[in-house]
C-alpha cells in the first residue's frame, strides 16, 4: 500500500519469491547460512558456495556433477527461475535494508533474523514484523508455503494500521489455516 510496505523472505531454501512480484508485491530473498547450502547427492552431503556465488555458476556446477540427479529433484529448475529475478543470492545479515514484515521460512532462519536485528539495535525507532513458516526444503513443499504466505500478506497489505493489528491478524490466519506460525517485533 506504501513504499514502506517491503516484505522479505529469508531462508535456507531457494524460495518462489517471483510470484510474490507478481502479485505486486516488492520482495527480497535472502539466506542467513554462512553459505548457500543447496541437497547434494544424499542428504549429509549438500551442496555448498560462499554468497556471491552466482546462480549461473552453481547451476553449471550441479550440470557438471550429475545433471540428471539436479533436474529429477528441480534444483536445475529453481537455479534456472532464481538466475532471472537476480544474479546471485544475498545473506541477510549483510543487508542494510529496512523491511516492515520479514518472513523466514524456518525455525532456525527465524531465529538468526531476530538475533541480528536484536543485534543492529533501535536506531531508528522502526517496527519490523517477523513472521516464521516452517517449510520443508522440497520444490514442491516450497510452492505450497508461498501460497500460505502469499494469502498472509495480502491480509496484512489490505490492513490500514499494519503495527496496530498485524498480531490480530496473524492469530486469525493461524485459526483459519492451522498453521503454526512464529512471530516476533523487532526495531530497527
Amino acid at each position: 500500500k506504501t513504499g514502506r510496505w517491503r516484505p522479505t523472505t529469508s531462508s535456507g531454501i531457494f524460495f518462489p519469491c517471483f510470484s510474490f512480484s507478481k502479485k505486486g508485491f516488492n520482495v527480497d530473498s535472502y539466506g542467513t547460512n554462512s553459505v548457500i547450502k543447496m541437497p547434494g547427492p544424499t542428504a549429509d552431503r549438500p551442496n555448498s558456495y560462499p554468497f556471491g556465488t552466482t546462480y549461473e555458476a552453481i547451476y553449471q556446477d550441479l550440470l557438471k556433477k550429475d545433471a540428471n540427479l539436479y533436474a529429477q529433484n528441480g534444483m536445475l529448475m529453481i537455479l534456472e527461475r532464481n538466475r532471472k529475478i537476480k544474479a546471485a543470492p544475498q545473506r541477510f545479515q549483510e543487508t542494510q535494508e529496512m523491511y516492515n514484515v520479514i518472513v523466514t521460512c524456518e525455525q532456525r532462519c527465524f531465529d538468526i533474523v531476530c538475533e541480528d536485528l536484536m543485534e543492529r539495535g533501535c536506531r531508528f525507532n522502526r517496527p519490523v514484523h517477523v513472521i516464521n513458516f516452517d517449510i520443508r526444503d522440497t520444490p514442491d513443499d516450497a510452492t505450497v508455503g508461498a501460497r500460505s504466505i502469499l494469502q498472509l500478506l495480502q491480509q496484512i497489505q489490505e490492513c490500514d494500521d499494519i503495527d496496530g493489528k498485524i498480531e490480530g491478524i496473524i492469530g486469525e490466519y493461524r485459526e483459519k489455516a492451522g498453521h503454526q506460525l512464529c512471530y516476533a517485533v523487532h526495531f530497527y
